[in-house]
């Protein structure tokens, strides 16, 4: 079973309705007795940093989370699922995170532009379809072509104090880490639950990463 952690935020319906089609079983819960009884642990996310750990924190999904992940349980974090995986956040202030993998979340620095030739003004968020450069191949990137296209949603990105863990890099006025996997860990800045069938295929070699366990 992949616990789906419910903390009053996030896009938990998209993505259980995904792990359903896909024929996964897979729980929205907030009860830390399923947590640590799952198979694995999905961390989604939509909102602000703070909210959602002040959230996590209150309702006591801290401990079974990094308890989770300590015990080798498979994670999969989505958009601020993965940036909660950091040590802190400069969003609104400086606020601690999870501190599970060792760096910081920044925001968009202003007056981004495009890369390319057109040197075009950038909006923040980052919102819309994006492509990813595989810099190392993940199992949830088994059959996905490099430069395949995602969905983003966000203002915010990571930095890693050890790029070792960096499992694919995006541009957009900067180039920065769009997912991450170290050991166990799994997460994408992109959400999967909205990026149509490729998105899927991440989900199902999720899955199929549990029901093997093989990462």
């Amino acid at each position: 079973m992949i616990a789906i952690i419910d903390y009053g935020m996030g896009n938990l319906r998209s993505v259980e309705k995904a792990f359903e089609k896909l024929k996964f079983d897979a729980l929205v819960t907030r009860d830390r007795s399923d947590i640590e009884r799952a198979d694995a642990i999905l961390l989604p996310g939509v909102g602000a940093f703070k909210d959602c750990m002040d959230n996590l924190t209150s309702l006591n999904l801290v401990e079974p989370v990094i308890e989770g992940v300590k015990k080798g349980k498979p994670f999969l974090g989505i958009c601020l699922g993965l940036q909660l995986l950091f040590s802190e956040s400069e969003e609104f202030g400086l606020h601690k995170g999870l501190d599970i993998i060792k760096g910081r979340v920044k925001r968009f620095p202003k007056n981004l532009s495009d890369l390319g030739s057109t040197n075009r003004k950038l909006k923040i968020p980052h919102m819309g379809w994006n492509r990813i450069k595989i810099i190392k191949r993940a199992p949830i990137y088994e059959g996905i072509n490099d430069e395949s296209y995602f969905y983003f949603v966000h203002s915010y990105y990571v930095i890693l104090e050890d790029e070792r863990a960096a499992a694919s890099e995006t541009s957009y006025g900067i180039k920065f880490v769009s997912s991450i996997w170290k050991d166990n860990i799994f997460a994408t800045q992109f959400h999967p639950e909205k990026s149509q069938k490729i998105g899927l295929a991440i989900l199902k070699n999720f899955g199929n990463l549990v029901k093997k366990g093989n990462y």
